[in-house]
């Protein structure tokens, strides 16, 4: 029975309250002093859920507790109710001691075992508090007395150990079935995302050859402009027609791996606009499981400076992403990157840094240019050189600017974005707008 820190004090706190308590449902069965009582199991109890806090430190509590109790229920007659309940005292320390010291928290799954010392150590405390009484009394401890203390710690001990026992076997069912639910769970949502995978590695593809046909487009048409050379219409149709179905084609799977996934989460209010904390965290988990599947040791660390609005999901990912994906392709092994988002009155920069081999002079200029790369894939094959220049057009459509410093300015390769924050927070006609399109489509759905 594992229980948290501030648990565990509180049951502490309870068997200060409760021990008292319990040790006035008593008996006297030798004489007016020596009582039997509930205290001791209800003590023996507590002991046996309380790991964390040493039994001889519950024995002193305890006793001290229990001794302070009765007095104060018999206070216009304090000395001698003191003299005649101090010696109930000794009782716990002694039970408390021998709990701790044989260590009984190794025997739990042995009920019989702990039983024995159970009723073993009510017959050892009971015998302290005897000879505390003769001590104080001057009142005799005979046979016959050691014999109905061991029959009466007989009772208390194993009618403890077998409520406790009773508690755990319930508290170990009630483990099983959430086990059993979360394992049922965790099937599903495995067999759901095996599903989602494959279709993700379709789309995957798609999006390659998306990029590979635009790429080519683009060079055709470089090609006629340069040369001022006609092409026939038809080969460029087809080029455009086949990069539409690619594209439709990643669209339809990415609409049916979105719609799978938010089933999986259950997440239905998703916003376009995300905290910066949350967007960050998110881009560093996911860019420091493409470094693992790369097998490179990268760091990713992002630091927020001062307080930013909510930004626009896909245009700070689209920025970020991209960069932070070349910093790790551009790291040899292992490395680190830092992203760093700060505020600058009406401005937000982002700031990518890595400590990687860098940029080369003779690159710089060429780094935004459509087709460079210095990447080559898996297979041997150069890199399509699209992300900076895509990143640089759209960073310029959200009229901000982009800069680079590299070797020997700095260790590694640094990209400064500085963007107007208006372009990334969401303006009251766009809520008004998706406002009015979910109202549209709840009563769509109504209709339907």
């Amino acid at each position: 029975m594992s229980l948290s820190k501030n648990r565990n004090m509180q049951i502490f706190i309870l068997m200060l309250i409760i021990v008292p308590l319990a040790g006035e449902l008593k008996f006297y069965p030798f004489n007016n002093t020596f009582r039997v009582s509930f205290g001791m199991p209800t003590f023996f109890f507590f002991i046996l859920i309380l790991q964390r806090y040493p039994a001889i430190l519950s024995g002193v509590f305890v006793g001290f507790s229990v001794v302070a109790f009765r007095t104060l229920i018999d206070i216009q007659h304090f000395p001698y109710s003191f003299q005649v309940h101090y010696p109930t005292f000794f009782y716990y320390f002694t039970f408390g001691c021998l709990f701790y010291f044989l260590k009984v928290h190794r025997f739990y799954r042995r009920p019989l075992l702990i039983g024995s010392l159970g009723v073993l150590f009510d017959i050892l405390a009971s015998c302290a508090e005897l000879t505390s009484q003769y001590i104080a009394f001057q009142s005799p401890v005979t046979y016959e007395d050691i014999r109905k203390v061991s029959i009466i710690a007989v009772f208390r001990g194993f009618f403890t150990v077998g409520f406790f026992n009773l508690i755990m076997l319930y508290e170990a069912r009630l483990r099983k079935e959430e086990m059993q639910k979360l394992n049922t769970k965790l099937v599903m949502i495995i067999s759901n995302l095996y599903e989602e995978a494959i279709h993700l590695h379709k789309t995957l593809k798609n999006s390659e050859n998306v990029t590979k046909e635009a790429y080519n487009l683009y060079q055709l048409l470089k090609e006629v402009e340069a040369k001022h050379t006609s092409m026939p219409i038809e080969r460029l149709c087809q080029i455009a027609l086949k990069i539409a179905g690619e594209s439709h084609e990643v669209k339809k799977d990415n609409q049916r791996i979105y719609s799978g996934l938010s089933k999986l989460i259950s997440d239905e209010g998703f916003s376009e606009y995300m905290d910066t904390h949350e967007l960050m965290s998110i881009t560093a988990q996911a860019n420091q499981k493409y470094a693992q599947l790369l097998g490179k040791n990268i760091e990713i660390i992002y630091h927020i400076i001062g307080e930013h609005p909510k930004y626009h999901v896909y245009k700070v990912l689209s920025i970020v992403n991209n960069l932070v994906i070349n910093s790790i392709e551009a790291i040899k092994e292992e490395g680190a990157i830092h992203i760093y988002v700060s505020k600058y009155e009406e401005m937000v920069e982002f700031q990518i840094r890595d400590n990687g081999p860098g940029i080369g002079s003779r690159h710089r200029r060429l780094i935004y240019k459509p087709g460079f790369t210095t990447k080559y894939d898996d297979a041997g094959k150069l890199s399509t050189g699209i992300g900076l220049t895509y990143v640089k057009e759209l960073v310029e459509s959200l009229e901000g600017e982009i800069a680079m410093q590299s070797k020997p300015e700095i260790d590694g390769t640094c990209f400064k974005i500085r963007l107007p924050i208006m372009s990334l927070v969401q303006s009251m006609d766009h809520a008004e707008d998706q406002y009015v399109y979910l109202q549209e489509a709840v009563e769509l759905k109504v209709e339907s």
